[in-house]
């Protein structure tokens, strides 16, 4: 019975004292990168911020170029940076490396996708102005507008004579 005791106070010391070694070392080295927005189209400015990253550093990744992280000023343990996505980079998702200074780097996996373009097949949208097509619809609804109009109008006038 005493035995039962003193092992499961050990296992118990042991299970605590687990838990807070983690923790220790995560103020010696950096953690937790967040990329927002976590979908984002090319060309479009994706914020990165690293919790224990006091003094900056940069970040990189195979869909923008190297990029400055500096220090937040309300927040000494965290660092953040906004990189362009390139305008060249594919579909699909992408890491984030981080270089904290005086820290190991740290690599996150999949941090955010990359969106390409949505294909709109028959009748999508046209960059170039109005086509033929187009011009004859609107030409045909602006016309058929004035003789409702007219014949609305001449209809009132007859009907204020009686």
């Amino acid at each position: 019975m005493l035995t039962t005791r003193a092992l499961a106070v050990s296992a118990t010391a042991v299970a605590a004292l687990g838990l807070t070694v983690p923790q220790a070392v995560a103020w010696d080295s950096s953690s937790n990168i967040v990329a927002m927005p976590s979908a984002i189209a090319r060309g479009g400015q994706l914020t990165v911020t690293v919790d224990g990253c006091p003094k900056g550093g940069s970040m990189t990744s195979n869909a923008f170029p190297r990029t400055v992280l500096s220090p937040i000023m309300t927040n000494s343990e965290t660092s953040k940076g906004t990189a362009i996505i390139n305008h060249s980079a594919t579909p699909g998702s992408y890491d984030v490396t981080v270089h904290c200074h005086g820290k190991p780097q740290l690599t996150k996996s999949a941090a955010f996708t990359v969106i390409g373009g949505v294909r709109g097949g028959l009748g999508g949208s046209s960059s170039r102005g109005a086509t033929p097509t187009d011009m004859t619809i609107g030409g045909t609804l602006v016309g058929l507008a004035l003789v409702g109009g007219g014949v609305f109008w001449m209809r009132r006038r007859s009907e204020s004579k009686i």
